[in-house]
């Protein structure tokens, strides 16, 4: 069952000015036909994509996966997270309900870029963890914003989300710039020996809801 305890819903902001609603067509997947709306951000060209299934607008708890790029995991295969993992299955949940979102933000490595997410990476080799690595190269350990993500889904006409998320500061950042959530749809993925102290971090220092092993499964699993 998932977690429908103490929904965050609040009413939603007016729609901002930080995006061009800039090109937009279908596309045709495995998972069915999706219609691709590209956002452009207007002060520095950012791209970010959302990924829609069905008709979303004017409706109540949209299905909604809010993904950070990885270039690593989703491209290069890299096992030491579990990114490409989380898309995949997002995007098979969303066509499974035929609607919902997928909304992909270029935030690559929690918004520190590729370059110094790689030389995060060198500092892991060396026995720091994913935080502290970021820490040792001057950033805090989460830069990612969601002012995007909700100007995104205001665009789009979405009125309240069920978001697809194991991370409660996700919940939080969508519901302060204004997007209601109904509840949260826990995105279950499998561990491995190189991701498993990964994903014990994220749990134990920034309060990510991650079951690691089956004695831990206390909510169904998405897809």
């Amino acid at each position: 069952m998932s977690d429908t305890s103490n929904p965050q819903v609040l009413p939603t902001r007016k729609p901002g000015h930080l995006l061009e609603r800039f090109s937009e067509a279908d596309l045709p997947t495995p998972r069915g036909v999706f219609h691709l709306v590209v956002f452009r951000e207007k002060k520095n060209g950012r791209e970010h994509v959302a990924m829609v299934r069905g008709d979303v607008s004017g409706l109540e708890g949209v299905p909604v996966r809010v993904h950070s790029e990885c270039l690593t995991s989703e491209v290069f295969g890299s096992l030491k997270c579990d990114c490409r993992q989380q898309l995949d299955r997002a995007l098979d949940f969303v066509s499974q309900q035929e609607r919902g979102i997928v909304l992909y933000l270029r935030q690559e490595g929690r918004g520190i870029g590729l370059g110094n997410k790689i030389k995060a990476y060198a500092l892991q080799q060396k026995g720091a963890d994913t935080y502290d690595a970021n820490r040792m190269l001057g950033f805090a350990d989460d830069l990612r914003t969601y002012d995007v993500a909700a100007e995104m889904l205001r665009a789009l006409g979405v009125r309240s989300v069920d978001l697809i998320t194991n991370n409660p500061l996700k919940i939080a950042g969508l519901v302060e710039e204004g997007i209601p959530v109904r509840r949260r749809i826990p995105s279950r993925t499998e561990h491995n020996p190189h991701n498993v102290d990964y994903l014990r971090t994220k749990r134990e220092r920034t309060g990510h809801l991650i079951e690691l092993f089956p004695e831990e499964d206390t909510e169904a699993s998405v897809g």
